[in-house]
């Protein structure tokens, strides 16, 4: 069939669409790509679950597209992450960063993402219109990523804007060409750092590059690239997605403002409700595998829809539903397995800490447009809103 997610109604509300495959099967063939090449879309809760740690699928793009003509010129440092790796060299690179993300480390990090989330709010003019994303969601995690990996404040915004251009779906040349911007800039970082070593995350980085670990100057770019954009747009859609579907939802919304303690334990619903991630990153078989009853030959794309396995009602009851007392642990939205997102708690407490202080300061937020008005990124592989209008 031909894949319904090119479809441009699906990047306003994806979750029909989703609902109507999983109901006729949770795993499909599509016709994905402009060469006509055949992929395999994973819609189901358990299915998803399942090739997010299946032996038989591989996530080195390297391995796949070799020999294949690709026309793309895509920076290496991009196009061959730790996110595109499997074990040992995954592992290898995933235990070098892991400790940054800790509950500990994070929680040293929690009283500068309150203050630049205080000092961002203060910046809103009270009683106008304001875009939530521009002014908020997506300054909030750039500064805290940059802080943490020592990115000098004044060089901010470009990383901001070439990140951005990383999801210019349908303009690969725009797309090519921010890969190069950010591991230039990177790459000259490094450079700049090993001159005037500092205590930031990129300057241990560099330490292990410079000593037992030995990482490779490529993947020490690479990881550098990595940690700087994944660090902040799942952050970005997280809190734009959670923050409308607050608005739309007044009961939840209300129960929150009123019980702001409450916000840690809802975040997770709020995750599986609108995953900010919506497709988890490229996969393919090394062998013939069978998910949800569908035979895979080897050599083929599997595309896992976290969003849609996030609202399966075989695993989520009434799963259309926002429901902030729900137990939502278990939700796919950082994925799952050795692969799941190693930021996931800095992005919780961000989100924890931007929507209590939103919802403190601002009691009469609401929507400034209808809701069929917003634009939402023209991407599948993240979902996350353009801009977010709302009166203060």
């Amino acid at each position: 069939m031909t894949d319904p997610t090119r479809d441009p109604r699906f990047l306003q509300d994806p979750y029909p669409t989703y609902a109507a495959m999983r109901s006729t099967c949770p795993v499909q063939s599509v016709h994905a790509g402009s060469d006509g090449r055949t992929s395999y879309l994973v819609t189901g809760y358990a299915e998803a679950r399942e090739a997010l740690t299946h032996p038989g699928l591989s996530k080195d793009t390297a391995v796949f597209f070799e020999g294949k003509g690709s026309q793309r010129r895509l920076h290496p440092a991009v196009a061959h992450t730790m996110l595109s790796s499997d074990p040992p060299q995954h592992t290898r690179l995933r235990k070098l960063v892991t400790k940054a993300f800790t509950t500990k480390a994070v929680a040293e990090l929690r009283p500068f993402i309150a203050q630049v989330t205080e000092e961002l709010l203060d910046q809103w003019p009270v009683g106008e219109c304001v875009d939530f994303v521009a002014c908020l969601a997506v300054p909030l995690p750039v500064i805290v990523i940059c802080e943490l990996l020592g990115v000098p404040e004044e060089d901010r915004p470009d990383i901001q804007r070439w990140s951005g251009e990383l999801f210019a779906a349908g303009q690969p040349d725009v797309i090519d060409a921010a890969s190069h911007s950010l591991a230039d800039y990177m790459a000259d970082l490094i450079v700049a750092k090993r001159r005037r070593p500092g205590t930031s995350l990129l300057d241990r980085l560099i330490s292990a590059r410079d000593g037992e670990d030995r990482l490779s100057e490529e993947e020490l770019v690479s990881l550098a690239v990595l940690l700087l954009v994944a660090g902040h747009e799942t952050t970005t859609n997280f809190l734009g997605n959670a923050t409308l579907s607050l608005l739309q939802h007044p009961a939840e919304l209300d129960r929150l403002r009123q019980n702001p303690d409450d916000i840690p334990a809802g975040l997770d619903e709020l995750l599986r409700f609108d995953s900010p991630v919506s497709m988890a990153t490229f996969r393919h078989t090394t062998e013939t595998i069978t998910l949800g009853g569908t035979d895979i030959p080897a050599g083929a794309p599997v595309l896992v829809a976290l969003g849609a396995a996030n609202r399966d009602p075989e695993r989520f009851p009434s799963p259309d539903q926002l429901d902030a007392d729900r137990d939502a642990v278990g939700h796919l939205a950082f994925g799952h397995g050795i692969h799941r997102c190693v930021g996931a708690p800095l992005a919780k407490a961000e989100a924890e800490i931007a929507l209590r202080a939103v919802l403190t300061r601002f009691p009469g937020l609401r929507l400034a447009v209808p809701p069929d008005q917003l634009q939402w990124r023209p991407t599948r592989l993240v979902r996350g809103l353009a801009s977010l209008p709302v009166l203060n």
